[in-house]
C-alpha cells in the first residue's frame, strides 16, 4: 500500500526532484514507511510507501531488467503469486515477491490486457523512458483513488488531490457543480471533482500520454449483470460460500499481521468467518460503539468474536468524541465529505493502526446482495405506485410538537417522491441524495439554485450516468443495485474507506469488491438476493453455519452515526459554530438565513435534517482548512493545510 504521485511537465521542461518529493511528502501518511523517487527530464514520479508485501525487496519505483520501464503502485495484487509464476518464463524478476514487480511484467507480456488479470485493488503509473509515455490504470470498481490534472501543457497525477496542490503554476478554482454534487449526494460525483481543474481516472479505465497530444483514455471494464437460470438453490448457497472462502483466503496475503473491522451485521461477519476458515493465524477484531444508541451494535459482535474465538477491541464514541475529532477527519479527506460514517471509520481505523497494518472489511455485501434498507423500499415504491397520494397526504398534514410525527410526514413526501419516479436508475440517484430539490431551494443563494436546477435534476442525473442507449433489459431493483455498484461505491464507499484508514497508515482491504467475486455476484439471480424482505439471503444461507445461532436475526443498523439524535444536543452548537467561522457563507452558495433556520427547526424536532447539517458542518471544516494559515497560529497544522482555493 502506497500513495503516488507524478508529473509529466512535457515540452522539454525539467521536473524538478524537489517537485516530486515536495508531492509526495504529501502523501506521508499513506506510506510512512519509505519513499522512492525518479525523474527523466520532463517526466518524474515518486511513491510513499507502507511496507507489506516483500518488505525488503519491493521499494519502488521498480525498474524492467533492461530499465526501459519504471512503476509506482498503490494497492495489493492478492493473486500475484499465481501470476508471477505464469510470468517467470519471460521475465527476469529482480525481488523476491513483489506485487508492483508482477504488475510491471504482466503489462510488458500482455499490455492493457494484463489490468484484469489483476486481483485486488489497485493504481498504478508506469513510464517507458524510451517512448516517453505514461500509463495510468485503476482497478474495476474504484477501490483505490487515482487524480489528474492537465495544465500547462502537461499531465499531474496523486493518489489525493492535496499532493497536486503544491507544483508550480497549477490552478486549483472551485466547481460550483462540484459543491452541488456535494449538498445533493455529501461527496462529488465523476467525472468532476470539487476543483475545476482535476479529474479522477474513473473505475476500470487506463490513461495514456505521450511527448505530443491529448491523452488518450479507455474503460477495461465495466460491470454487467449476466444472471444464470437453471441452478438450485442450493447449488447457489455453495457456489456463494466457495467464491467468499477463495475470496478471503487471497487477500490474507501479507507479511504483517492482519486484522477485522467487525460490526453486528452480516457482511463483515462474513468474512471474520471466512479468515477463521481459510487462516490458521489469529487475528484481532474491531468494532466501534455508540453507548446509550439503538445504532450501538457491539453485543452482536462481541457474541460473534466470542464464537469466533478471536480478541476483541472495542472503540466507543460519544457526541463530544465525534466533535472532537471531525476537523481531523475532514482534513484527512482532500474533498468534503459528509459520509457520517467516515468519522467512526476514522476513529477505528487510528485505534486498529495500533495492533495491525492491514484490516479486511464488509463493505460491497450490500450493494452485490441487496442488503440496504433503500433497495428495499425502492422495490417497494415501484410496486406500491397508487400509494404516492396518500404518502402525499400524510406529507400535508400539519407540524405538530412531536418530532417522531414530524419525521414520518417527511419520509412519507421521500415516498411520494421515489413513487413517481419512472425507473430504478432515477430511484437510485433520490435515494441516495441528503437533500430534496425544495430543501437546497431554502438554503442556496436563488442564482446558485437557478444555475444547478435542471443539471441536477433527478432525471438528468440518471440519463447522464445511464445512457437510455446503452442500458442493459433490467428490473427497477436491478437498475437499482447497478447505481448502487457503479456510482455510489466508488464515488462514496471507497473513498471514504481510503481516506479514514490510510489517514492512520492501515490498508483496507474489500474482499467482496475483488472484480472477480463482483462478477460472480452479478451472475445470482435477483430472488435469491431479495428474498421477500431479507436482503443478502443467498449469503446469509451460505455463513449460518459459521455464525453464532441468532446472529442473522440482528436488525440492519449500518456503521453510522446517530446523526438525529447529536444534533439535538451539543454537536447541534459545534456544527453550528464550524458553519458561521468558516466564511462559507461568503462564497454566495448558501444562504445563511436558510441554514440557520435548518439547525432551529432539527433542534426544535419539526424536522430531521441532520444529514444536511452534517454536510453543512463538513464542508465548513473543508473549507476552513483551505484557506491561508494566519500568521500566528496556537496549534500549527502544517501538514493539512493546502494553498488557498479561489471560490469562482
Amino acid at each position: 500500500m502506497c500513495g503516488i504521485a507524478g508529473w509529466y511537465r512535457r515540452g522539454g521542461r525539467a521536473v524538478p526532484q524537489d517537485s516530486i518529493v515536495g508531492q509526495c511528502d504529501r502523501l506521508v501518511q499513506r506510506g510512512p514507511d519509505e519513499a522512492g523517487y525518479l525523474t527523466d527530464g520532463d517526466f518524474g514520479f515518486g511513491m510513499r510507501r507502507l511496507s507489506i508485501i516483500d518488505i525488503e525487496g519491493g521499494r519502488q519505483p521498480i525498474l524492467s531488467p533492461d530499465g526501459r520501464y519504471a512503476i509506482v503502485f498503490n494497492g495489493e495484487i492478492v493473486n500475484h503469486p499465481l501470476l508471477r509464476r505464469e510470468l517467470e518464463g519471460g521475465y527476469e524478476f529482480k525481488t523476491d515477491h513483489s506485487d508492483t514487480e508482477t504488475i510491471l511484467a504482466a503489462f510488458l507480456r500482455w499490455g492493457d490486457d494484463a489490468w484484469l488479470k489483476l486481483e485486488g485493488m489497485y493504481a498504478v503509473a508506469i513510464w517507458d523512458k524510451l517512448a516517453k509515455s505514461l500509463t495510468l490504470a485503476r482497478d474495476p470498481i474504484g477501490i483505490k483513488p487515482l487524480f489528474f490534472t492537465e495544465q500547462q501543457g502537461g499531465l499531474a497525477f496523486a493518489s489525493e488531490i492535496t499532493a497536486l496542490r503544491d507544483l508550480p503554476d497549477h490552478r486549483f478554482d472551485l466547481d460550483e457543480d462540484g459543491v452541488d454534487d456535494f449538498f445533493c449526494f455529501g461527496h462529488t460525483l465523476p467525472p468532476r471533482t470539487i476543483f475545476k481543474q482535476v479529474r479522477p481516472l474513473e473505475p476500470g479505465h487506463v490513461l495514456h500520454i505521450g511527448a505530443v497530444g491529448e491523452p488518450a483514455i479507455h474503460r477495461f471494464w465495466q460491470a454487467r449483470l449476466k444472471v444464470e437460470q437453471g441452478i438450485s438453490e442450493d447449488d447457489w448457497v455453495e457456489r456463494t460460500r466457495s467464491e467468499l472462502l477463495r475470496t478471503v483466503k487471497e487477500h490474507q496475503l501479507s507479511d504483517v499481521p492482519i486484522g477485522a473491522f467487525v460490526s453486528g451485521g452480516v457482511d463483515s461477519g462474513a468474512i471474520a468467518a471466512a479468515m477463521v476458515r481459510t487462516s490458521s493465524e489469529p487475528f484481532k477484531m474491531f468494532t466501534a460503539g455508540f453507548p446509550g444508541s439503538p445504532r450501538d451494535e457491539t453485543a452482536a459482535a462481541k457474541r460473534l468474536s466470542e464464537h469466533l474465538g478471536c480478541e476483541h477491541v472495542v472503540l466507543p464514541m460519544q457526541p463530544q468524541t465525534a466533535a472532537d475529532v471531525l476537523p481531523a477527519v475532514q482534513a484527512s479527506f482532500d474533498e468534503p465529505t459528509a459520509a457520517n460514517s467516515a468519522i467512526p471509520l476514522w476513529y477505528l481505523s487510528r485505534a486498529a493502526a495500533e495492533h495491525v497494518k492491514v484490516v479486511l472489511c464488509g463493505e460491497g455485501g450490500d450493494e452485490l446482495f441487496l442488503g440496504y434498507n433503500r433497495q428495499r423500499w425502492a422495490r417497494r415504491m415501484a410496486q406500491w405506485r397508487l400509494g404516492a397520494p396518500v404518502a402525499g397526504a400524510i406529507e400535508r398534514l400539519p407540524e405538530l410538537p412531536l418530532r417522531k410525527w414530524n419525521y414520518i410526514r417527511q419520509l412519507a413526501g421521500r415516498f411520494r417522491e421515489g413513487a413517481s419516479l419512472e425507473d430504478g436508475y432515477e430511484r437510485f440517484f433520490a435515494s441516495v441524495s441528503i437533500s430534496t430539490p425544495e430543501l437546497r431551494a431554502s438554503i442556496y443563494k436563488p442564482e446558485f439554485f437557478r444555475r444547478e436546477e435542471d443539471r441536477s435534476s433527478i432525471a438528468s442525473r440518471a440519463e447522464a450516468f445511464f445512457p437510455p442507449d446503452q442500458r442493459q433489459p433490467l428490473s427497477d431493483l436491478e437498475e437499482f443495485m447497478m447505481g448502487d455498484l457503479t456510482v455510489h461505491m466508488p464515488a462514496s464507499m471507497c473513498q471514504r474507506l481510503d481516506r479514514s484508514s490510510m489517514a492512520h497508515s492501515l490498508e483496507a482491504r474489500v474482499p467482496f469488491l475483488s472484480h472477480r467475486f463482483v462478477e460472480f455476484a452479478l451472475t445470482v439471480p435477483t430472488d435469491l438476493k431479495l428474498r421477500g424482505d431479507t436482503g443478502k439471503y443467498v449469503l446469509r444461507r451460505a455463513v449460518e453455519p459459521w455464525l453464532p445461532k441468532g446472529q442473522l436475526d440482528q436488525r440492519k443498523i449500518g456503521f453510522q452515526l446517530p446523526l438525529a439524535d447529536w444534533f439535538m444536543g451539543g454537536f447541534n452548537d459545534f456544527a453550528r459554530e464550524a458553519w458561521t467561522s468558516s466564511g462559507v457563507a461568503d462564497l454566495n452558495i448558501l444562504d445563511k438565513a436558510g441554514v440557520d433556520r435548518l439547525f432551529d427547526e432539527h433542534r426544535t424536532g419539526t424536522a430531521d435534517h441532520g444529514r444536511m447539517l452534517y454536510a453543512i458542518a463538513m464542508f465548513s471544516c473543508w473549507w476552513s482548512d483551505q484557506q491561508p494559515a494566519p500568521a500566528v497560529k496556537r496549534r500549527p497544522r502544517a501538514s493539512t493545510k493546502r494553498p488557498a482555493v479561489a471560490a469562482t
